[in-house]
């Protein structure tokens, strides 16, 4: 479909997602052993057929590029694909992106250059499977000046997203941004419409809504918060495309990992006996960088006694792995990791690098890339001493940083 044009933000901080953002922006998160959260929306780009695709990056950008550039170098300009990282440069004056609309408003140009039918604006921090060109379909039909993608959610969830409030045909009337009192859907008051941060502009509409408001000193230039509402006043033809999801189950699987709470729950819907989110249906392959690695590899079937036993149950295991004599149990193991003799990890996620020392015990811990834990140490079993050396949050999951050095 080379009449879209699509742009991914990819530029937020992630503040609730710290300390696992305090040296990568939130969609270059790892997330499932192998991959990064950006590699969720492109993904659903590509099976849907898109492919001129900015992903438009800000803060600590670094890995985030490279991940791009080393997994997502498929496509060539010659033939008009392409998908290409633009970073903030003050294109429109001398401040950096202020939101999410003022991001898309600074590469106006590049909306006039390639000058498509209609522009796809998606976030780069979700987690879902969506065929886009559905809701593109809709959006044409029902001749909209922009469409946003909508799902349901529990009504108690909606002090965490911008609530939509929605009259005959499918026709926004107002919205509300993480109310504690929600307006709820009428065929089930136990549910809310919630905005995906998914919308389809035609590109003459999207581009006068961002002159327009490039110039309200009053406006955080944010499409949920300002540009949506604003154009829903003014009676512009806005509507919602019910959420289809492509995941193959119920309920219909959709994430904002925005917190470590949040975070660590959908990697352990991974690593359930039924996984929530399917990673292997081969009919919407999921693609990311790959590590060139040796296969995982456990170590040891145990003596006479049974006492050294390398050992993995209920987990994800990613290339380059060794469980030398160590139990891994309900957790994630990315690139690189090694497990040594008698250590048990249960129900933690281990990104690159990671080593376990021997008789360590480590329990409901994310652990960033390149920490080594020395032997004998215990993770998760007092919280009140795990507070004194770590990231501990309200429920009780331990965060270490990438790169912390530990005696």
């Amino acid at each position: 479909m080379n009449d879209i044009l699509t742009f991914i933000m990819a530029g937020g901080k992630g503040e609730r997602l710290f300390p696992l953002t305090r040296d990568r922006a939130k969609p270059a998160v790892p997330f499932g052993g192998i991959y990064r959260i950006i590699d969720f929306p492109l993904n659903n780009c590509i099976n849907s057929g898109l492919r001129q695709i900015y992903v438009l990056t800000q803060y600590k950008s670094t890995s985030l590029q490279r991940h791009i550039s080393l997994g997502w170098n498929i496509f060539t300009r010659e033939i008009g694909e392409f998908i290409e990282v633009i970073p903030a440069q003050q294109r429109t004056g001398e401040v950096w992106y202020q939101g999410t609309a003022d991001a898309v408003y600074q590469n106006i140009f590049a909306i006039k250059q390639e000058n498509p039918e209609d522009v796809l604006i998606l976030s780069g921090d979700h987690v879902y499977k969506m065929n886009y060109r559905e809701m593109i379909d809709y959006h044409r039909y029902m001749d909209a000046d922009v469409t946003l993608a909508a799902v349901e959610m529990p009504k108690e969830t909606s002090i965490h997203f911008g609530v939509i409030e929605v009259g005959q045909g499918n026709r926004v009337i107002d919205f509300h941004e993480k109310p504690k009192k929600p307006v709820v859907l009428p065929s089930n008051p136990d549910n809310i419409l919630v905005n995906m941060g998914i919308y389809v502009f035609k590109r003459d509409v999207l581009i006068e809504e961002l002159e327009l408001d490039a110039e309200k000193k009053s406006s955080v230039h944010d499409f949920g918060k300002n540009i949506l509402p604003d154009m829903v006043k003014r009676k512009r033809n806005v509507f919602v495309f019910n959420f289809r999801d492509k995941n193959g189950k119920k309920p219909k699987y959709w994430r904002d990992i925005g917190t470590i709470d949040a975070f660590y729950q959908a990697n352990m819907d991974l690593v359930s006996v039924t996984p929530e989110f399917n990673l292997y249906d081969r009919q919407w392959p999921i693609r990311t960088c790959q590590v060139q690695a040796p296969p995982a590899k456990t170590v040891f079937a145990g003596g006479d006694t049974g006492e050294r036993i390398g050992l993995v149950l209920d987990s994800l295991i990613s290339n380059g792995c060794i469980v030398s004599g160590g139990k891994v149990v309900r957790s994630i193991l990315s690139p690189g990791v090694r497990v040594n003799s008698y250590a048990l990890v249960e129900d933690s996620i281990l990104m690159n690098g990671v080593n376990v020392g021997r008789y360590c015990k480590i329990r409901r811990a994310i652990i960033d890339k390149g920490v080594s834990i020395p032997p004998g140490t215990e993770i998760g079993y007092n919280l009140e001493e795990d507070k004194k050396r770590f990231f501990v949050n309200d429920s009780g999951i331990i965060v270490i940083p990438k790169g912390t050095v530990l005696s």
